[in-house]
């Protein structure tokens, strides 16, 4: 079973989705593995590990997000902040796609918006599927995601734009 160093080791490395669904695989077994997933994709991504981002559910093409309502992504009228809500939509968005692509494929988040539907409130969960990709070929799939509070409503909706491609070396 690797070890955590081996698997810090492979930060760097994380974007490729072999890499994701290992890191994965072990982490959800262990106590805090959400959360410790999260803090990986955080260190590889700074901005997106400021709404401490924790992974509930990661399958290729399927990710299910939450983040903790706390201060530090609130805005001025007690509800959760609009950018807050925006990164986690990135973040499920770029999960579900990046969780779905075969050896020797990237992927780069070119459009991203939002429709705002109601305050958010509380722990906020993001769910994402992704469709499957074609190997080899660059094309731009168009992917969303459902923001939940913790009675199921939707307070929010991301639609991103990811293209797909072949990684260069």
């Amino acid at each position: 079973m690797p070890t955590l160093s081996s698997l810090t080791q492979s930060l760097s490395q994380l974007a490729s989705s072999e890499n994701l669904r290992l890191l994965w695989n072990v982490l959800r077994h262990a106590p805090g593995g959400g959360v410790l997933m999260g803090q990986l994709i955080g260190n590889m991504a700074p901005y997106t590990g400021s709404i401490r981002p924790e992974v509930l559910s990661l399958e290729p093409g399927y990710v299910r997000v939450r983040m903790r309502d706390r201060r530090a992504v609130r805005n001025h009228l007690r509800s959760v902040h609009a950018i807050a809500l925006m990164n986690l939509g990135e973040v499920a968005t770029g999960l579900a796609v990046l969780s779905s692509l075969t050896g020797g494929m990237r992927g780069i988040i070119t459009h991203l918006e939002m429709d705002y539907l109601k305050k958010a409130r509380g722990p906020i969960s993001a769910e994402c599927h992704a469709p499957a990709t074609t190997p080899g070929e660059r094309k731009e799939y168009d992917v969303q995601a459902d923001l939940t509070d913790a009675a199921g409503e939707v307070v929010a909706r991301a639609r991103a734009r990811w293209l797909i491609g072949p990684a260069m070396h």
